[in-house]
């Protein structure tokens, strides 16, 4: 069964994740600051870290940049309190893969956490035999695993990479936020509440656009999802 690291000060919400996810047949550790748990994070015996944003000693964003950084590539689901878009953004940007907002429910932690695990087990890496795709000024080898953007490559996160590959395949139609949910995230009951789609696009609007405001290639279309447009209509 898979080994979960859990880093987290409030010593009620970590007795509860642990009890829930123990329940659930996962072995679990518990670290209560920062500092310990990036030390048991650089042991890279979890299959699966849940790291609070805001916490003793190390914060959640150093300790997430600083394994990035260090080669640990142990999927990451931060847990952050509502409203903080801001911080959920920087998450990704340090090299996080999902996140659920406080307070969240047990049902909903556990959605995330066996789609985050599927995934992570899955064995090869999507879009291995894919051709290189372009669109504007974008070039994305799936193989790779690189994006270059008029000649500079540009860092794109794992979810940000999926996500753009899942609205290249689909060659300009519209997909909808509950089939990028199945889709990149592989949830199980992709109806569950999340912004997590909204926020990778902008994302990927801001790495990839000219001008994120007024995209010209990764376009909403209201009520009904996102696609991507490879050649902009004058």
């Amino acid at each position: 069964m898979a080994r979960i690291l859990i880093v987290e000060d409030n010593e009620d919400l970590a007795f509860g994740l642990r009890a829930a996810l123990e329940f659930e047949g996962y072995e679990v550790e518990v670290a209560s600051d920062g500092r310990e748990g990036l030390a048991r994070a650089r042991m890279a015996v979890a299959d699966l870290l849940i790291l609070d944003l805001m916490l003793p000693h190390l914060d959640g964003h150093e300790l997430l940049g600083t394994v990035r950084r260090e080669g640990v590539s142990t999927p990451v689901l931060i847990l952050t309190a509502l409203g903080e878009e801001a911080e959920v953004v920087l998450g990704f940007d340090r090299g996080a893969d999902d996140y659920v907002t406080k307070p969240f429910s047990t049902s909903e932690l556990l959605a995330r956490v066996r789609a985050l695990l599927r995934r992570a087990q899955g064995g090869a890496a999507r879009g291995s035999r894919q051709p290189v795709e372009r669109f504007g000024e974008v070039e994305v080898n799936p193989a790779s695993r690189t994006v270059i953007r008029d000649g500079e490559t540009v860092s794109l996160t794992p979810k940000e990479f999926d996500l753009l590959l899942a609205l290249l395949e689909k060659e300009g139609a519209v997909v909808s936020r509950t089939e990028l949910l199945r889709e990149v995230w592989e949830y199980e009951n992709a109806r569950v509440e999340t912004r997590t789609v909204d926020v990778h696009v902008a994302e990927l609007r801001r790495k990839l656009e000219a001008d994120p405001s007024r995209p010209r290639h990764i376009l909403t279309v209201r009520t009904k999802g996102y696609r991507l447009q490879r050649r902009h209509r004058q």
